[in-house]
């Protein structure tokens, strides 16, 4: 399933839920309950029979939690109108103290899941919700939850000085693709912007593959900047991470190319301009054609034809 991330969707939350091109393969991991020791909930995304994968940068680890959510739905639009007052009311503090962080859609129940944060700085504490077509919130508990955690050995260490901690940036995106959770973020490596394909069931996690992009915004190659957002594409019968960027280049990566600790340049095809965040990337297919939507923070959602990407050799 996919949605679109929505910036600034504090007070109101509406999503059309509807299928992508590629749905998660049935498979499950080896959970177990007790506390899934999350300390912060960021980037999600659904995987096999329900698993919702949780992002958490601060913590450098990713969990795989079964949500038990495997009743099938059609297809609905889920309209929760001020989901901040609702999710403050339901964990006891004000909704100035309560951070959205992201949102995924079940693709079995498409009942809507949103991570947030209750407070602010250090001490903020993870928080999970399920929102059911009725605009029901219910939490999940993350003290006592079947899951399955993994840590990333290369998670960039915490650094408060800067204009803004790379610990914070360790997962930007993920997708399930293939049998593997792939999660887009920062390293500890020379190269600190990484791709990680990391399969589940869950063991470890490799090192990540580290990226160079040319960003025509500023002017030069860049290593340390984030995916912020990626989809898994096949150009030419080839597959590809379409990954786009700050202020706002759109990369192509051979996912052939992605192995753990490789130094691998992305080739650039497309530059959305300067002052930009990307949200998210929809590909679709319309009369015969393929089309990219791209949400982003300062442009609206941008619609790239998508037929002829193979041709796009400029970096």
């Amino acid at each position: 399933m996919k949605y679109l991330k929505i910036a600034g969707f504090a007070s109101a939350l509406v999503l059309t839920v509807y299928a992508a091109r590629t749905l998660p393969v049935a498979a499950a991991g080896d959970v177990t309950g007790g506390s899934a020791g999350l300390k912060s909930a960021g980037v999600l995304a659904f995987g096999p029979d329900g698993t919702l994968f949780v992002g958490d940068s601060v913590g450098g680890a990713i969990a795989a939690l079964d949500t038990g959510d495997r009743t099938p739905s059609p297809a609905a639009a889920v309209d929760v109108q001020s989901i901040d007052e609702k999710l403050a009311a339901l964990v006891g503090v004000a909704p100035a103290d309560v951070i959205i962080n992201d949102v995924a859609v079940n693709p079995i129940s498409k009942n809507v899941y949103v991570s947030a944060a209750r407070g602010r700085g250090p001490d903020a504490a993870p928080l999970v919700v399920r929102v059911d077509a009725a605009g029901k919130l219910t939490l999940l508990p993350l003290d006592n939850i079947k899951h399955e955690t993994v840590s990333l050995s290369d998670a960039p260490v915490s650094n408060t000085t800067g204009r803004q901690n790379p610990r914070t940036q360790t997962i930007t995106d993920m997708a399930f693709v293939n049998g593997s959770l792939m999660v887009a973020g920062m390293s500890n490596e020379e190269w600190s912007s990484a791709l990680r394909s990391i399969p589940y069931p869950f063991k470890t996690a490799a090192k990540g593959t580290q990226l160079q992009i040319w960003h025509s915004s500023h002017g030069r190659y860049e290593t340390e900047s984030p995916v912020r957002t990626f989809v898994t594409y096949a150009i030419d019968n080839k597959e590809y991470v379409l990954a786009a960027y700050t202020c706002t280049p759109l990369v192509k990566i051979p996912v052939s190319d992605l192995k753990a600790g490789a130094q691998v340049k992305g080739v650039t095809i497309a530059d959305l301009g300067a002052g930009n965040q990307p949200l998210d990337m929809v590909p679709y297919k319309k009369d015969g054609h393929e089309f990219i939507l791209i949400a982003n923070s300062s442009f609206g959602v941008v619609k790239l034809h998508a037929d002829n990407l193979g041709q796009l050799q400029a970096d």
